[in-house]
Protein backbone atom coordinates (compact mmCIF):
# COMPACT_ATOMS: atom_id res chain seq x y z
CA UNK A 1 0.00 0.00 0.00
CA UNK A 2 1.31 3.31 -1.01
CA UNK A 3 -1.84 6.11 -0.63
CA UNK A 4 -4.42 6.49 2.27
CA UNK A 5 -7.55 4.45 2.00
CA UNK A 6 -9.84 6.87 1.19
CA UNK A 7 -14.06 6.52 1.85
CA UNK A 8 -16.81 9.41 0.98
CA UNK A 9 -19.64 10.80 2.76
CA UNK A 10 -21.93 13.64 2.31
CA UNK A 11 -21.35 15.55 5.53
CA UNK A 12 -17.57 13.55 6.19
CA UNK A 13 -15.60 14.70 9.05
CA UNK A 14 -12.55 16.63 8.96
CA UNK A 15 -9.52 13.93 8.95
CA UNK A 16 -6.60 13.52 11.41
CA UNK A 17 -4.17 11.86 10.71
CA UNK A 18 -2.90 9.74 13.76
CA UNK A 19 0.57 10.10 14.46
CA UNK A 20 1.59 11.70 11.08
CA UNK A 21 0.44 8.92 8.43
CA UNK A 22 1.35 6.08 10.25
CA UNK A 23 -0.33 3.64 7.85
CA UNK A 24 2.43 4.09 5.85
CA UNK A 25 5.40 5.72 7.89
CA UNK A 26 7.07 5.07 10.62
CA UNK A 27 4.56 6.53 13.34
CA UNK A 28 5.87 10.00 15.02
CA UNK A 29 8.40 10.12 12.26
CA UNK A 30 9.40 13.43 10.34
CA UNK A 31 8.77 11.00 7.23
CA UNK A 32 5.25 9.91 8.51
CA UNK A 33 4.43 13.79 8.84
CA UNK A 34 5.74 14.73 5.19
CA UNK A 35 3.77 12.07 3.78
CA UNK A 36 0.45 13.25 5.67
CA UNK A 37 1.45 16.85 4.66
CA UNK A 38 1.59 15.50 1.11
CA UNK A 39 -2.17 14.52 1.17
CA UNK A 40 -5.51 16.34 2.17
CA UNK A 41 -5.54 15.79 5.70
CA UNK A 42 -7.18 18.56 7.68
CA UNK A 43 -4.61 17.85 11.10
CA UNK A 44 -2.14 15.43 12.00
CA UNK A 45 -1.67 14.00 15.42
CA UNK A 46 1.32 13.54 17.50
CA UNK A 47 2.62 13.31 21.06
CA UNK A 48 5.22 15.40 23.03
CA UNK A 49 7.17 14.27 25.88
CA UNK A 50 9.62 16.21 28.12
CA UNK A 51 13.17 14.94 28.35
CA UNK A 52 15.01 14.82 31.32
CA UNK A 53 16.82 17.75 30.36
CA UNK A 54 13.44 20.02 29.56
CA UNK A 55 13.46 19.64 26.19
CA UNK A 56 10.70 18.12 24.37
CA UNK A 57 10.27 15.44 22.00
CA UNK A 58 8.38 13.69 19.82
CA UNK A 59 7.39 10.01 20.71
CA UNK A 60 3.94 8.08 21.85
CA UNK A 61 5.37 5.79 24.75
CA UNK A 62 7.12 6.28 27.59
CA UNK A 63 10.15 4.47 26.65
CA UNK A 64 11.67 4.00 23.86
CA UNK A 65 11.64 0.30 22.90
CA UNK A 66 8.86 -0.19 20.67
CA UNK A 67 9.92 2.15 18.07
CA UNK A 68 13.64 2.88 18.46
CA UNK A 69 16.86 0.83 18.86
CA UNK A 70 17.29 1.30 22.02
CA UNK A 71 15.02 0.97 25.51
CA UNK A 72 15.57 4.35 27.36
CA UNK A 73 12.89 5.83 29.92
CA UNK A 74 12.28 9.32 28.05
CA UNK A 75 11.73 11.44 30.88
CA UNK A 76 14.85 9.99 32.42
CA UNK A 77 16.93 10.44 29.33
CA UNK A 78 18.20 13.37 28.35
CA UNK A 79 17.68 15.13 24.80
CA UNK A 80 21.03 14.58 23.07
CA UNK A 81 21.02 10.90 23.62
CA UNK A 82 17.68 10.35 22.67
CA UNK A 83 17.78 12.40 19.64
CA UNK A 84 20.32 10.09 18.46
CA UNK A 85 18.52 7.10 18.82
CA UNK A 86 17.01 5.57 14.78
CA UNK A 87 13.50 4.55 14.65
CA UNK A 88 12.58 1.36 12.50
CA UNK A 89 11.07 1.14 8.85
CA UNK A 90 7.67 -0.26 9.26
CA UNK A 91 8.22 -2.05 5.98
CA UNK A 92 11.64 -3.57 6.28
CA UNK A 93 11.98 -3.45 9.92
CA UNK A 94 15.24 -2.10 9.57
CA UNK A 95 16.92 1.04 11.61
CA UNK A 96 16.98 3.84 9.26
CA UNK A 97 19.60 6.64 9.16
CA UNK A 98 17.03 9.63 8.61
CA UNK A 99 14.41 8.52 11.30
CA UNK A 100 15.03 9.58 14.54
CA UNK A 101 12.54 11.13 17.07
CA UNK A 102 11.62 14.63 16.13
CA UNK A 103 11.30 17.89 18.53
CA UNK A 104 8.19 19.82 18.83
CA UNK A 105 9.84 22.48 16.70
CA UNK A 106 10.33 20.10 13.95
CA UNK A 107 6.90 18.70 13.82
CA UNK A 108 5.48 21.98 13.59
CA UNK A 109 7.98 23.49 10.76
CA UNK A 110 6.62 20.61 8.71
CA UNK A 111 2.65 21.35 9.57
CA UNK A 112 3.75 25.00 9.08
CA UNK A 113 5.32 24.07 5.57
CA UNK A 114 2.18 21.69 4.26
CA UNK A 115 -0.35 24.18 6.08
CA UNK A 116 -1.55 21.30 8.44
CA UNK A 117 -4.01 21.85 11.76
CA UNK A 118 -1.91 20.91 14.65
CA UNK A 119 -3.12 18.10 17.50
CA UNK A 120 -0.92 17.40 20.07
CA UNK A 121 -1.02 15.23 22.79
CA UNK A 122 0.58 15.94 26.11
CA UNK A 123 1.15 12.88 27.00
CA UNK A 124 2.33 13.17 30.76
CA UNK A 125 0.95 14.93 33.37
CA UNK A 126 3.07 18.23 33.07
CA UNK A 127 3.75 20.97 35.45
CA UNK A 128 1.76 24.20 34.90
CA UNK A 129 5.46 25.62 33.87
CA UNK A 130 6.13 22.81 31.01
CA UNK A 131 2.95 23.49 29.58
CA UNK A 132 3.80 27.37 29.47
CA UNK A 133 7.02 26.23 27.45
CA UNK A 134 5.20 24.24 25.55
CA UNK A 135 2.37 27.08 24.55
CA UNK A 136 5.47 29.25 23.73
CA UNK A 137 7.67 27.13 21.71
CA UNK A 138 3.75 26.54 19.31
CA UNK A 139 3.59 30.33 19.56
CA UNK A 140 7.05 31.32 18.57
CA UNK A 141 5.78 28.98 15.50
CA UNK A 142 3.24 31.47 15.21
CA UNK A 143 1.33 28.52 15.04
CA UNK A 144 -0.94 28.40 18.16
CA UNK A 145 -3.91 29.06 15.92
CA UNK A 146 -3.94 26.66 14.22
CA UNK A 147 -3.25 24.13 16.98
CA UNK A 148 -5.62 21.72 19.36
CA UNK A 149 -4.22 20.56 22.27
CA UNK A 150 -5.55 17.43 23.93
CA UNK A 151 -4.76 15.10 27.08
CA UNK A 152 -6.23 12.28 28.83
CA UNK A 153 -4.47 13.95 32.20
CA UNK A 154 -7.50 16.62 32.73
CA UNK A 155 -5.09 18.58 34.59
CA UNK A 156 -2.85 19.40 31.87
CA UNK A 157 -6.11 21.01 29.80
CA UNK A 158 -6.64 22.62 33.09
CA UNK A 159 -3.39 24.19 32.99
CA UNK A 160 -3.87 24.74 29.55
CA UNK A 161 -6.69 26.91 29.98
CA UNK A 162 -5.20 29.31 32.91
CA UNK A 163 -2.27 30.06 30.15
CA UNK A 164 -4.75 30.02 26.84
CA UNK A 165 -8.38 30.93 28.67
CA UNK A 166 -9.71 30.51 24.57
CA UNK A 167 -7.57 27.86 22.69
CA UNK A 168 -9.00 24.87 20.70
CA UNK A 169 -8.48 21.93 23.07
CA UNK A 170 -10.07 18.58 23.79
CA UNK A 171 -10.40 15.93 26.18
CA UNK A 172 -9.35 12.27 25.79
CA UNK A 173 -11.68 9.69 27.08
CA UNK A 174 -11.14 5.83 26.74
CA UNK A 175 -13.00 2.94 29.34
CA UNK A 176 -16.19 5.23 29.54
CA UNK A 177 -18.05 8.38 29.16
CA UNK A 178 -19.69 8.59 32.29
CA UNK A 179 -19.39 12.52 33.72
CA UNK A 180 -17.80 13.71 30.12
CA UNK A 181 -20.04 16.59 29.51
CA UNK A 182 -19.70 18.17 33.05
CA UNK A 183 -15.73 18.19 32.72
CA UNK A 184 -16.02 19.29 29.01
CA UNK A 185 -19.14 22.44 30.48
CA UNK A 186 -16.64 22.89 33.02
CA UNK A 187 -13.52 23.19 31.48
CA UNK A 188 -15.11 24.54 28.30
CA UNK A 189 -13.15 21.63 25.93
CA UNK A 190 -13.92 19.55 23.20
CA UNK A 191 -14.13 15.64 23.29
CA UNK A 192 -11.26 13.06 21.84
CA UNK A 193 -13.16 9.62 22.50
CA UNK A 194 -12.59 6.42 21.33
CA UNK A 195 -15.12 5.85 18.72
CA UNK A 196 -16.16 2.54 20.41
CA UNK A 197 -17.82 4.13 23.36
CA UNK A 198 -19.83 7.05 21.01
CA UNK A 199 -23.23 7.45 20.79
CA UNK A 200 -25.30 9.71 18.61
CA UNK A 201 -26.77 11.39 21.55
CA UNK A 202 -23.65 12.37 23.12
CA UNK A 203 -22.48 13.81 19.77
CA UNK A 204 -25.69 16.15 20.30
CA UNK A 205 -25.10 16.74 23.71
CA UNK A 206 -21.72 17.96 23.41
CA UNK A 207 -22.89 19.93 20.51
CA UNK A 208 -25.51 21.51 22.67
CA UNK A 209 -21.97 22.56 24.66
CA UNK A 210 -20.87 24.33 21.59
CA UNK A 211 -17.68 22.01 21.18
CA UNK A 212 -16.81 19.28 18.49
CA UNK A 213 -16.40 15.90 18.35
CA UNK A 214 -13.45 13.97 17.29
CA UNK A 215 -12.67 10.09 17.56
CA UNK A 216 -9.66 7.90 17.42
CA UNK A 217 -8.87 5.59 16.17
CA UNK A 218 -10.99 4.36 12.79
CA UNK A 219 -9.25 2.30 10.25
CA UNK A 220 -11.95 0.99 8.38
CA UNK A 221 -14.23 2.80 6.18
CA UNK A 222 -17.71 1.03 7.01
CA UNK A 223 -16.99 2.52 11.08
CA UNK A 224 -16.37 5.94 9.68
CA UNK A 225 -19.14 6.19 7.39
CA UNK A 226 -21.10 5.43 10.80
CA UNK A 227 -19.43 8.36 12.60
CA UNK A 228 -19.90 10.59 9.90
CA UNK A 229 -24.07 9.58 9.85
CA UNK A 230 -23.31 10.72 13.93
CA UNK A 231 -22.30 13.95 12.81
CA UNK A 232 -18.64 13.89 14.28
CA UNK A 233 -16.47 16.76 13.36
CA UNK A 234 -13.24 15.10 12.76
CA UNK A 235 -12.09 11.69 12.57
CA UNK A 236 -8.16 10.86 13.45
CA UNK A 237 -6.92 7.53 11.78
CA UNK A 238 -3.88 6.00 10.91
CA UNK A 239 -4.49 5.46 7.13
CA UNK A 240 -8.31 6.53 6.12
CA UNK A 241 -8.47 9.65 3.94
Amino acid sequence: MNRPILFSHPNKAQMIAHRGLSGLETENSAAAFVAAGQHPYFGIETDVHRTKDGQFIIIHDNSTGRVCNENLPVEETVFSVLSSLRLKDIHTGAWRQDLMLPTLSDYLSILRHYGKHAVLELKRAFEPEDIQKIISIVDQAAYLPFTTFISFKLNNLISLRTFLPHQSAQYLVEYSADGVLDILKEHRLGLDIDYTLLTGELVEKVHALGQKVNVWTVDEPKDAIALCDMGVDQITSNILL
